[in-house]
């Protein structure tokens, strides 16, 4: 009988994986993780992280352990960086002490603003937004837009399309505070937003879609080709909100969650653990066709 390559039957454990997820169930197998490819654009995902408590500094910790296997370069946080008080000792208690080993090793932390979130902390150094609201950076083949939608006007709108518009990279990343699509019973799907971002999403080839705010983790099925993650739970917890619906490909509301994630060539692979090393969720993606 043939045998089939390493990356290959990697690949099918990963979908397998992702399917357990899928149903309801969580994974704990070891023995199947991301990639890892030399030259792929790797990075992790946080959101709601801004408390100061125990469990972000144990997701700081679980994060750091990962980092020693999978060496992200870069974390994108989906905002309510901060809550309660935002004193400059806040941002060593509730950032820098959590994440010190990570930014120790010369991690870049990214940050989107969320409701809790002072429109000052976008000139903190360590958020690395350079005083703006939205913006855009890259990473290899991989462009990621940040959106402030405490306040979507018209010229940010205006900018996103522009900036959109003129992006020929093949994977177009978007990040922002408040979720699209969620099916957590606090907050759930901001359908104002989506009225409103949705078609440049589609239009202009988003392929992927990171938010917070409601504190669970849920990776929704796919909406009209788009893969949506909510991931509000690396600080604080909302345990039991999930509702599932349809829409609900994977969720975990039990504990604290971070997603690992990797983009090598068309594929997107993904792990989302918890803050005791739990792997919760696990899946690839493929990059949408450009229109």
């Amino acid at each position: 009988m043939r045998q089939l390559a390493p990356s290959v039957r990697q690949l099918i454990a990963l979908v397998l994986l992702s399917l357990l997820s899928g149903a309801g169930g969580a994974t704990s197998a070891q023995d199947v993780s991301l990639p890892g490819r030399p030259d792929s654009v790797k990075f992790a995902v946080v959101g709601d992280t801004g408390t100061g408590g125990r469990p972000e500094y144990e997701v700081g910790q679980q994060m750091a352990a990962a980092h020693a296997r999978f060496p992200f370069e870069l974390v994108i946080m989906l905002g309510d960086n901060m809550y309660g008080r935002q004193d400059p000792q806040d941002f060593v208690e509730k950032f820098e002490k959590p994440y010190a080993a990570l930014l120790q090793a010369g991690v870049k932390f990214v940050a989107a603003l969320g409701n809790h979130d002072s429109q000052s902390n976008r000139s903190y150094k360590g958020f690395n937004m350079d005083g703006q609201r939205y913006f855009t950076y890259q990473r290899g083949n991989a462009r990621f837009f940040v959106l402030d939608t405490n306040a979507l006007d018209r010229p940010q709108v205006a900018w996103f399309e522009n900036a959109l518009k003129a992006s020929a990279d093949d994977w177009k990343i978007v990040y922002f505070h408040h979720p699209l699509y969620s099916n957590a019973g606090r907050h759930g799907s901001d359908v104002e937003l989506r009225v409103a971002l949705e078609p440049l999403l589609l239009q202009y080839g988003v392929n992927v879609v990171f938010s917070g705010h409601d504190h669970v983790y849920e990776r929704l099925t796919p909406q009209k080709g788009i893969t949506y993650f909510v991931e509000g739970a690396s600080g604080q917890l909302a345990r039991g909100d999930v509702r599932r619906a349809t829409t609900t490909a994977a969720a975990f509301d039990r504990d604290h969650t971070f997603i690992l994630v990797e983009i090598d060539g068309d594929t997107l692979s993904f792990e989302t653990l918890s803050r005791t090393g739990e792997r919760v969720d696990v899946g690839v993606i493929s990059r949408r066709p450009k229109s």
